[in-house]
């Protein structure tokens, strides 16, 4: 008996130890959502530069569509919006509507006109 209660003991100091890292994993693969569809934000924006010579704040003006969010009963962690755009540069957002590790915070990314993302606000 005494074997089995170390047994579920040291099964459940194991798990503990493990949890951080599995959360962290997880939200990274989340947060490659974010990250991938800012890529594709780019990509858009720098077409429609190539026709228009200045950059959108529209997503449908660029062709974007707005995957269905996981809080509408959808598929998609992140909202996507352009927040500025100008002749020469854009800012595009993935604001999470989700909060992963249940910390009260909600994970951001922006990418711009030179193609670097940036985590604004971390998760």
């Amino acid at each position: 008996m005494l074997q089995i209660m170390g047994a579920i003991l040291i099964a459940g100091i194991l798990t503990a130890l493990a949890v951080p890292s599995i959360m962290k994993a997880v939200t990274k693969a989340k947060q490659g959502e974010a990250t991938s569809q800012l890529e594709h934000i780019y990509s858009l924006e720098r077409l429609y530069f190539m026709e228009f010579s200045k950059y959108s704040s529209d997503l449908e003006e660029i062709d974007f569509e707005q995957q269905k969010l996981v809080t509408e009963d959808g598929g998609a962690r992140y909202k996507i919006e352009i927040v500025e755009s100008s002749t020469t540069t854009f800012i595009g957002r993935a604001t999470a509507v989700q909060d992963f590790d249940g910390d009260g915070v909600f994970n951001v990314w922006e990418i711009n006109q030179d193609r670097t993302i940036t985590e604004t606000v971390k998760d």
